[in-house]
């Protein structure tokens, strides 16, 4: 589903990967593990094709970074959620808009987009705040908010940054929950975390980055 092949990556600030080999399956989940500016961040981007190696190769789902036309980039990224630490919700959109635009982006039907809205509205636990706006919600109903608009597609591939990095224990505990609920359906999950306690208490194949290297791969 992934893999990495020999990736090299230089920015003009210094390099931030370096001989990268690496593949992930399908239906795993994976966690990136390393400090701030390790360059967990850098390879979700490149999963998502947002960044590209300056040697090497990337390939997601079939394609290859080193000939992937532009307009096919949509189509893969159509197959990929994504979540932060910072939400990246729309200030000016209620909960509803926020979550319905990747469905719009699809050219969905307005009754198709209402229902799978609701379906992830109700599954996360948000249905009540679906008017409402990301500055009336805490940081915990924001991320559940980012989840569902990263699920209504349906992804094969969910990419986590950091996604309980600004949250208090319970919201964290929730969204942990509903991600590896996700990965339970067949989703694969790679999450980047800096926090060692969730590898202990949520166990999973763990790939240690320090310095744009993988020092350690654990099954």
């Amino acid at each position: 589903m992934i893999q990495f092949d020999k990736v090299f990556l230089r920015y003009d600030t210094g390099i931030s990967l370096r001989d990268l080999n690496f593949t992930i399956e399908k239906d795993e989940f994976v966690y990136l593990y390393g400090d701030s500016g390790s360059g967990k961040s850098s390879i979700l981007k490149m999963i998502y094709l947002d960044l590209f190696p300056n040697s090497g190769s990337v390939n997601v789902l079939g394609s290859d970074s080193n000939n992937i036309k532009r307009r096919d980039i949509a189509n893969i990224r159509q197959r990929i959620g994504m979540v932060f630490q910072n939400f990246h919700l729309l200030s000016d959109r209620d909960i509803y808009s926020n979550i319905a635009l990747p469905l719009e982006l699809q050219g969905l039907k307005a009754d198709v987009v209402r229902s799978k809205v609701s379906l992830k509205a109700d599954e996360l636990g948000i249905r009540s705040r679906l008017s409402h706006y990301p500055h009336e919600l805490s940081a915990g109903e924001q991320q559940k908010v980012a989840l569902a608009r990263a699920m209504v597609i349906s992804p094969d591939i969910l990419l986590a940054d950091e996604p309980i990095a600004h949250l208090d224990e319970k919201s964290a505990a929730d969204v942990l929950k509903y991600i590896w609920k996700i990965h339970e359906t067949g989703t694969s999950v790679i999450f980047a975390t800096h926090n060692e306690i969730l590898l202990k208490q949520d166990p999973a194949r763990t790939m240690t980055i320090v310095a744009g290297e993988v020092v350690k791969d654990i099954p």
